[in-house]
């Protein structure tokens, strides 16, 4: 028998977290969640510039334990349960310069936001999920799980290789369950958060901004497409992952680079 799905309206119904959800690719994702129909729920540490009323905005610190126990209670106790958790939040504010000017600080920041803030944020909403038979874990790695650059974000990439081999390990206990973990690795998103990467590069190798935009794309190898992604091409892979269409995918890592990795 074939299932019918409604394009305009498939989410309507569910509760949605999109963490990291203020800006760039992440407010992104939370209005393409919207326009499906979700409620959707957005956290950062500082409150959105533009305020979207429809958008419901929890303050908090996820990097902290304290910060994600009080993004759950809020949750749980208005909404009672969460359908979709989009683990957006991460990126890197360490300094370039390779491993020498590295600190067990900036390691220790850098991984508790990439990755074991989504490790506390599936904990505790995988409980109701499972019980219920039904959720969808998203976890936004990067390109650089993979393309490490070395430089300027060492700290960064391997919290992410991290979160994707964690992923995986995930969708393997509790797919059988009734919960979906997917892994989505975007390339270059053209964001202020990336526009801001350039800047301490530059900074701290004593160049322009856009000699080191093309320091980066070097040792990305270069873009195929010619481009940066825009946050809403990321969004809409989203939104169809998250959506009934992709009910078969788990698992399974997509990468959204227009072709930067070199290999297959």
């Amino acid at each position: 028998m074939e299932q019918e799905f409604n394009f305009n309206n498939e989410l309507s119904g569910k509760i949605a977290l999109v963490t990291g959800g203020t800006k760039g690719a992440g407010k992104a994702i939370a209005e393409r969640l919207l326009k499906a129909g979700a409620i959707v729920i957005i956290t950062a540490r500082n409150a959105p510039e533009e305020t979207n009323e429809k958008l419901h905005f929890i303050s908090a610190d996820l990097s902290k334990p304290t910060g994600t126990q009080k993004v759950v209670d809020e949750i749980l106790a208005k909404y009672g349960r969460l359908d979709i958790l989009v683990n957006n939040l991460g990126g890197s504010e360490t300094q370039g310069g390779g491993f020498t000017v590295l600190s067990d600080e900036d390691w220790e920041q850098t991984i508790q936001t990439n990755l074991l803030a989504p490790v506390r944020l599936d904990r505790a909403f995988l409980p109701q999920m499972i019980k219920r038979k039904s959720g969808v874990i998203i976890h936004i790695a990067s390109i650089q799980g993979k393309l490490p650059l070395y430089d300027s974000t060492l700290p960064y990439a391997a919290a992410k290789a991290g979160l994707i081999n964690y992923s995986k390990s995930l969708s393997n206990e509790v797919s059988p369950k009734g919960v979906r973990v997917l892994t989505v690795s975007p390339g270059w998103i053209n964001t202020s958060a990336s526009k801001a990467m350039m800047e301490r590069i530059a900074e701290s190798s004593n160049i322009s901004a856009e000699q080191a935009t093309q320091s980066v794309m070097d040792a990305l190898g270069g873009i195929p497409y010619g481009r940066p992604a825009q946050p809403e091409e990321v969004a809409e892979l989203i939104g169809f992952l998250v959506s009934p269409r992709a009910n078969y995918l788990t698992g399974t890592e997509f990468v959204i680079d227009g072709g930067t990795i070199p290999t297959i």
